[in-house]
């Protein structure tokens, strides 16, 4: 029988200190770090990118909780005191991201700096932080796939560790978790590595493409899971915002691109735009 790891890492008096919350933080502030640095090189002074922060982070935070509650509503009628249990899992990264784009936004706006160039700085270290967090998945037992064997596992190569923890409710299961979290860490590498390449990016296309890129995977990889937060009719919500997602980043590129001769690089600076 496997044994599952503790996602308890440590208490503090009366507290528990949950691994899911440890991934998050420190997502969170490899993010800040990052932004910040690429922030100074785009025109972006540091005090904005922090201040956005200290409004984008709570709000992305209840709005992750609000989307995942309202598509699990049938439950939490019946448990309302369970509602505000975020560090037993269960926020949804797309509520997240709606969140704490319009905290961007209004923002931005409110202090006259080009929302575009704010995204594009942050966009990659966004895709690497949602990769960090979903080993807070892994530590939950939660964004698990569909039942498979053992050898599967085994096959893979995968640590005993992570093998072990993909033994859940009696059965092994597909490593979701994992498969997103390295589809997202690769498009960190790859938007970093890109968006430093001159006249590469327009200003505006390194967050359409962390778009693109995220929403791809996150397709397929919420076809692969049993726990999807559901329609009417069986439809799984992530998998239709992903479709939309895509193809609305693709038609906006292609737009942009199409019908503003003017769009400058992203390497050009942070003028309001």
């Amino acid at each position: 029988m496997s044994i599952a790891l503790n996602p308890i890492a440590f208490n503090l008096g009366p507290i528990l200190v949950h691994w899911y919350g440890i991934f998050i933080a420190t997502a969170v502030l490899i993010a800040v770090y990052l932004s910040v640095k690429e922030g100074r090189k785009r025109g972006i002074q540091p005090d904005n990118i922090y201040d956005m922060i200290l409004w984008a982070l709570p709000v992305a935070i209840i709005c992750a909780r609000i989307y995942y509650v309202v598509f699990q509503w049938s439950y939490y009628s019946q448990h309302l005191n369970e509602i505000v249990k975020i560090w037993d899992g269960g926020i949804a990264i797309y509520g997240a991201l709606i969140g704490a784009f319009v905290v961007v936004f209004l923002y931005c706006r409110s202090k006259l700096i080009s929302v575009w160039s704010m995204l594009d700085v942050i966009a990659p270290t966004v895709i690497m932080g949602q990769g960090i967090g979903r080993w807070g998945n892994f530590m939950n037992q939660e964004a698990f796939g569909k039942i498979t064997s053992l050898a599967f596992l085994k096959s893979l190569h995968l640590p005993n560790f992570i093998i072990n923890q993909m033994f859940i409710q009696g059965f092994y299961r597909q490593p979701t978790f994992l498969y997103e979290s390295l589809w997202d860490l690769l498009g960190f590498v790859l938007l970093m590595n890109l968006r430093q390449i001159q006249g590469f990016f327009k200003r505006g296309e390194v967050v359409l493409s962390y778009v693109i890129w995220y929403s791809f995977g996150r397709f397929f990889v919420e076809g692969m899971r049993t726990d999807s937060l559901m329609l009417f009719g069986g439809i799984r919500v992530s998998q239709l915002l992903s479709i939309i997602l895509f193809v609305g980043a693709i038609g906006l590129m292609i737009y942009r691109r199409k019908n503003d001769s003017d769009l400058p690089y992203y390497l050009d600076g942070s003028k309001l735009q």
